[in-house]
């Protein structure tokens, strides 16, 4: 049921090849995820109105700059376990649990997006965790472990603006 392919180089990391790709197919949900947010964030950057808009315009833009350096990250790690990592909108659309959003959006409801998808990120990385964990694949368990405390901050951040 792998969703990922193996390279055909032989690789002696210390890890099983059944971890690899099950970390790898994890791996490859969360780098939907991130992207998805990704998008979603810039794409209410370029589109928030309101009261709220330069704070919002700001914070927009910080995020989804970090989501993109982010995807680099998962995307490096899925191909150093020997997988290739996806990257088409057919496959991150496969992939993600973030639902796209359409239409005209209030500034309100773009944060409250937002935290679901930053917290939807949260939750995929820590089903990866435990599977990082088992095999003993410790880069992998620092990254997992890296992205859930910025998409954690990133949630609590945009919630805090939710607050009457």
């Amino acid at each position: 049921m792998s969703k990922v392919k193996a390279s055909t180089s032989s690789i002696n990391i210390g890890l099983s090849e059944k971890d690899r790709r099950a970390i790898a197919d994890g791996l490859s949900r969360m780098l939907a995820d991130t992207y998805t947010l990704y998008l979603k964030t810039h794409n209410f950057h370029w589109n928030v109105t309101g009261p709220m808009f330069q704070t919002l315009h700001l914070m927009f833009m910080t995020q989804y700059n970090e989501a993109w350096m982010a995807v680099d990250l998962v995307a490096e790690r899925i191909r150093a376990l020997g997988y290739p990592a996806p990257g088409s909108y057919k496959e991150f659309a496969a992939l993600t649990s973030i639902k796209d959003s359409e239409g005209a959006t209030k500034a309100k409801d773009m944060i409250r997006q937002l935290v679901d998808g930053q917290e939807t990120v949260v939750r995929t990385a820590r089903e990866v965790l435990p599977i990082a964990e088992k095999a003993g694949d410790q880069p992998t368990v620092d990254l997992l472990s890296a992205r859930m405390e910025v998409h954690e901050k990133n949630a609590w951040m945009l919630r805090s603006l939710l607050e009457e």
